[in-house]
């Protein structure tokens, strides 16, 4: 719901005050299906209980929030068409862009 986002943002907002934020905030963006197939293949019973409308809403508000973030590197991957836990080439791939992120002389 709107009240538990923003209880959950106020909380985030009063963290920030005591703690530093990250060198780079990685947002693994991905669209519904991709979310619920993920849900399909870890195969937690708990998981299956959450709805579609529920998925949709939550991407709408990381969309809001890293849309929004300043508190340091934000590193958007679409890992739509990436499987980094059965494929080793898609792993190596993410972790060679926050590499890059991290150690790129030009990143400002």
């Amino acid at each position: 719901t709107e009240r538990d986002y923003q209880s959950y943002l106020d909380i985030f907002n009063s963290m920030i005050n005591f703690v530093k934020p990250p060198d780079l905030l990685i947002y693994l963006k991905a669209d519904i299906p991709k979310l619920v197939s993920q849900i399909q293949k870890r195969g937690r019973d708990f998981e299956y209980a959450i709805r579609l409308d529920y998925l949709k809403n939550l991407n709408e508000h990381y969309e809001d929030w890293t849309g929004q973030y300043k508190e340091g590197k934000l590193l958007v991957i679409d890992v739509n068409h990436l499987d980094f836990v059965e494929n080793i080439e898609d792993f190596s791939f993410i972790v060679n862009k926050i590499d890059l992120e991290l150690n790129n002389l030009f990143n400002q």
